[in-house]
């Protein structure tokens, strides 16, 4: 039986809880798009803000392998962005495995935002590595390999990727002024430092953010929590950047854009001008039209050689795979909710 679908603060349902109320999860480089939309409408200060971001990302050569499955002519101007959460940005680092991965699906249309989690322990074939965790497919292969395991997975091409070094949340609440997120679950980080966080609305910055996101230990679950965690501090942050006092703030906008480039490492092709050109075809998404949900898996299990691992649910990796190749995300999710 496939683990449940949608994730929301500290619950698990397969119900499409997102499309229905605020939104469930965005990312950090669909943030900045969405800044460097913002900063078109300000005419020549557009300029400072690609300086900034351009000055301050590093480039991850040969990101993107040449072997990428043909895109279905269904799938139209749809793009697929691959994001990659770690405690590194830099991918050639020793033992580099990514700590949390997302694919971003946007249609065509440019009417919403769609962002998958990918459980780290999923149980997959990395591409001439045989059957692996997929976080482990940095560490045998760099960026090239984890691109080129996930299109394998859903047979369709990766556009862009980008690597966030979750050192990087820390500034960003900074400039932010605070992140307010509503904490499902009380718990304690680990560490000799750790910190109390209550239930209820909490605001976090700086190294308490970090912390927030970073913790799994505490939990009986472990990454499944974590991954909700991690979904609710987004969610607090694009609410925050897409509030109308931050957009209308051109400091406040720079320094959320300084402070996230310099722990953001990304594709070749994914400079300013693109990241600019995807933010403007994405100026009328509203935070209610970005939806989050997580890969469905069959549980956690073992591998034949003793690893706990997350199962693979291959009849929703097939659906989801159709649904993308046809750039019908909203179709296959409102299958899904019809279903319960």
């Amino acid at each position: 039986m496939s683990e449940n679908l949608f994730a929301e603060e500290g619950r698990v349902s397969r119900r499409a809880q997102g499309r229905k109320s605020r939104p469930v999860r965005t990312t950090l480089i669909i943030m900045v798009t969405i800044v460097l939309a913002a900063g078109l409408a300000a005419g020549g200060y557009v300029w400072h803000l690609a300086r900034t971001f351009d000055k301050g990302t590093s480039t991850i050569a040969n990101a993107l392998p040449a072997n990428a499955p043909d895109r279905d002519p269904a799938a139209g101007e749809s793009r697929n962005i691959l994001l990659i959460g770690s405690d590194t940005r830099n991918p050639d680092s020793d033992n580099a495995r990514s700590d949390t991965m997302m694919l971003v699906h946007i249609p065509g249309d440019r009417s919403g935002v769609y962002v998958m989690s990918i459980m780290r322990d999923t149980w997959v074939d990395i591409p001439g590595q045989g059957e692996h965790k997929i976080n482990a497919a940095m560490a045998l292969g760099g960026v090239a390999l984890t691109v080129e395991t996930v299109q394998d997975l859903f047979d369709v091409p990766v556009d862009h990727v980008a690597i966030i070094d979750f050192e990087g949340f820390k500034g960003l609440t900074d400039a932010l002024g605070g992140v307010t997120v509503s904490n499902n679950v009380a718990f304690t980080s680990s560490g000799a430092e750790g910190e109390y966080f209550e239930a209820g609305s909490i605001s976090l910055q700086g190294e308490s953010a970090l912390k927030f996101v970073r913790e799994r230990y505490a939990f009986a679950d472990g990454d499944y929590q974590r991954v909700r965690n991690q979904q609710v501090f987004l969610r607090g942050v694009i609410s925050g950047v897409l509030n109308k006092g931050t957009l209308t703030d051109p400091v406040k906008i720079s320094n959320i854009v300084g402070q996230i480039s310099p722990y953001l490492s990304v594709d070749e092709d994914l400079d300013s001008v693109a990241a600019g050109s995807l933010g403007f075809s994405l100026r009328n998404v509203r935070s209610s039209d970005i939806t989050m949900f997580t890969l469905p898996n069959s549980g956690v299990g073992t591998s034949a050689d003793g690893q706990s691992i997350i199962v693979p649910d291959t009849d929703a990796i097939a659906d989801i795979a159709a649904a993308l190749d046809a750039d019908d995300m909203a179709g296959y999710l409102e299958t899904i909710e019809n279903r319960n």
